[in-house]
């Protein structure tokens, strides 16, 4: 009995050390479900289990409630909710009662974390291992999309059938080797073709960081190898957007440094990261052969924004020609994406579905100009915040997670123009990081009354 008592202590004292979170178990537990959506014998309960992902949000919304110091993009997110509130009651063209509620209920999980996350006392500490658990899941989803290129076959999960059964099926999804086999783009620990891209991302932005913050040998080591496996995995899923985006993230954390006057850490990094991604382009090089080259040299035969709207420059086109004149109040909610694919009633033609690829069209069917003008400074007010907390130097080495969520923040506003962030789990995470990062610095016993003054907006 002594015995498990001392390692009962002790096992408490791990999490009082690590300040373990109900954040901490939310990220857990959306990787847990991703993981579990690999395995074809639970096939029959997905729907379930990714409804499971978004409803913990609202179950920690209704269990924690409100307290504490609010955001400042609270209020344009209260606006975003107010508004699909209305679309839901007074829009004559819902696609269903069903999809309406499904899609309110979406956004309000998605902008759950500004309101649940305002109750956690957690500290410099406990955000950090919650940066450190966030970099050791993406990190290890992007090793098994290296895995997958090295070993094609064996580390291969479960293709979602939405995939299969989407006209998406195809040589679109493959990509050739320099030994001439065909593989899929890399999926790391999901089950899309090019899913290891978002975890090479995150491996790379927070392995940069991590290596500049931390000054332990192993450390640094360990995250400079993290960055170069999530470099690679982006090279080889030949998901130019997300390259583009790493790069515009990593930019604007170098004009974080630069602006607080950190010229050392500037210096190192920005030597380490041209050296990373020439070592890292020759490597994917030799293992993705001449279609790999091809595919990213293409990013420099055109201008951005030629390059852009021969992609999916054609989507914000249509969405601005087309479809804002069309509904500039909205088209009805549920006529679009998983909503819509699990909840509509298309027999309606009235409320026929419409193709989303980007955000931006996505927020113009649901809640029209509106809308985008809430969310447009919801995310305006997200990313001054994390500006000003990263730009206070009496924060001292917390104010570089201010630099790194103020860098994500724009790859995220970037990403956007490329896909509907904000309707996925990758929107709940971008609300609770901004969220944790400024309850962070309230409860931190180094910000001073002066402090919390300006990093008000």
């Amino acid at each position: 009995m002594i015995i498990k008592k001392s390692q009962t202590l002790s096992n408490s004292s791990i999490w009082t050390k690590l300040n373990w979170t109900w954040a901490h178990t939310f990220i857990l537990l959306q990787f847990t479900i991703q993981i579990l959506q690999l395995f074809p014998q639970i096939n029959v309960i997905r729907v379930p289990m990714r409804i499971t992902s978004f409803a913990f949000g609202i179950f920690l919304l209704m269990w924690l409630g409100s307290k504490g110091s609010k955001h400042p993009a609270t209020n344009p997110a209260i606006v975003v909710l107010a508004i699909m509130l209305l679309q839901l009651c007074l829009h004559p063209y819902m696609n269903s009662i069903t999809a309406g509620i499904a899609q309110c209920a979406m956004y309000l999980a998605i902008l759950s974390p500004l309101f649940w996350a305002r109750s956690l006392k957690i500290t410099p500490i406990g955000f950090q291992s919650l940066m450190f658990l966030i970099w050791g899941i993406h990190t290890l989803s992007a090793s098994f999309g290296v895995l997958q290129v090295y070993y094609p076959g064996k580390f291969q999960p479960f293709l979602s059938t939405f995939i299969q059964n989407s006209i998406y099926e195809g040589d679109n999804l493959l990509i050739t080797l320099a030994n001439g086999e065909q593989i899929y783009r890399p999926m790391g620990l999901t089950d899309t073709p090019g899913g290891a891209a978002t975890a090479g991302f995150y491996a790379l932005l927070f392995g940069i960081v991590i290596a500049l913050k931390h000054k332990s040998p192993i450390l640094r080591i360990v995250s400079i190898g993290s960055a170069a496996l999530g470099l690679f995995c982006i090279y080889l899923t030949q998901i130019r957007s997300v390259l583009v985006l790493a790069a515009v993230s990593i930019v604007f954390l170098a004009i974080v440094l630069m602006r607080t006057g950190q010229i050392a850490r500037l210096t190192v990094m920005v030597s380490g990261v041209t050296s990373l991604f020439a070592a890292t382009f020759f490597w994917a090089i030799a293992i993705g052969g001449k279609s790999t080259q091809q595919r990213l040299s293409s990013l420099f035969t055109a201008s951005p924004q030629e390059i852009y709207q021969q992609n999916r420059g054609a989507f914000l086109q249509t969405t601005i020609e087309t479809l804002l004149p069309q509904y500039p109040l909205g088209a009805g909610l549920g006529r679009w994406g998983m909503i819509n694919n699990y909840f509509g009633d298309n027999t309606d033609m009235m409320s026929q579905p419409i193709w989303v690829e980007i955000q931006w069209t996505g927020w113009l069917l649901d809640g029209g100009v509106p809308l985008i003008l809430a969310y447009i400074a919801a995310l305006y007010l997200a990313c001054q915040t994390a500006w000003n907390i990263a730009a206070n130097r009496q924060l001292g080495d917390f104010a570089l997670w201010g630099g790194l969520i103020f860098a994500y923040n724009i790859g995220a506003v970037a990403i956007t123009f490329n896909y509907p962030l904000f309707m996925s789990q990758g929107g709940m995470e971008f609300w609770l990081l901004n969220a944790l990062l400024f309850v962070t610095a309230r409860n931190s016993e180094i910000v001073n009354n002066k402090l919390l003054k300006t990093i008000q907006v």
